[in-house]
């Protein structure tokens, strides 16, 4: 057999291996690009049935605030159908301590809230579900029967949440949709930054001394973006850097709602961070 046989078939079947390191360097490397940004992105989606927005109101200068924090943070931990936010006032803030964490616009939010009831008195704590005062949430019954009975109904808008990237690099898409018998409502939505696992060391005021942990704390407000023709969306990048560097997963997340012109929230949705 001629020599130059040999010679082709050894450079044919060098080549084939050749291709076949190629192809699996290629699948390796965009298998591994995949993944990476599968691990930088997440979504959410709002189920057909109504979670409940539940949202307090608090301050660190307020010693009867603690226990109702304490009680959220169990809440919003081990209760599905809930989307819990703590929201720090800033009107205990000239009473011997100013919390870091407060916002005048929640005060402005939760003066809204109390004239939507017929006050015009605002205190702390206060619960909010689903866009109304709450009075009986200590009671383990009264609120598993409010949240149930919200959970229950019909969602009346539809909520998709992307998040893209990590850290102050995270870009933020939210849609926002009425469903169909709602959609003649004027409604608003809205995005809340929140961050987990924050502790505290009070100097003055009603809690100097105390070392306090804080969960759900809203960071950031986003809103109010109003839905027109039924639809909105927010696209924004966020700074979900948490406050201090601490090995705990899920510190940061995001919260999306949709709330009505009289006050009541149709659906929300919590997204956590990428990790």
């Amino acid at each position: 057999m001629p020599t130059s046989y040999f010679v082709s078939c050894f450079r044919s079947r060098r080549l084939l291996e050749l291709v076949a390191v190629l192809l699996a360097f290629c699948a390796l490397a965009t298998g591994g690009a995949s993944q990476a940004w599968a691990a930088a992105q997440c979504s959410a989606v709002s189920p057909v049935h109504r979670l409940a927005l539940l949202e307090l109101y608090t301050s660190e200068g307020c010693n009867s605030c603690p226990p109702a924090e304490n009680w959220l943070s169990r809440i919003g931990v081990g209760t599905p159908g809930v989307v819990p936010l703590a929201l720090h006032v800033n009107y205990w803030d000239s009473l011997g301590w100013r919390d870091r964490f407060a916002q005048a616009g929640f005060t402005d939010r939760q003066q809204a809230l109390s004239e939507r009831g017929g006050s015009h008195i605002v205190y702390t704590p206060e619960i909010a579900l689903a866009g109304a005062e709450m009075r009986d949430w200590q009671s383990t019954q009264g609120f598993a029967a409010g949240l149930a009975k919200i959970n229950a109904q019909a969602s009346g808008a539809d909520i998709h949440i992307d998040l893209a990237g990590s850290g102050a690099q995270t870009d933020l898409n939210a849609s926002f949709t009425q469903r169909s018998a709602l959609s003649n409502q004027a409604a608003q939505a809205y995005v809340a930054v929140y961050e987990n696992h924050l502790v505290s060391r009070i100097g003055a005021g009603e809690n100097g001394g105390a070392t306090l942990h804080h969960e759900f704390v809203v960071r950031q407000w986003i809103g109010p973006v109003p839905l027109v023709k039924g639809v909105a969306q927010i696209r924004q990048k966020l700074d979900l850097t948490p406050d201090a560097a601490r090995p705990e997963s899920g510190r940061m997340g995001v919260a999306a709602f949709v709330q009505a012109a009289d006050g009541q929230v149709l659906q929300a949705l919590a997204l956590p961070a990428c990790d």
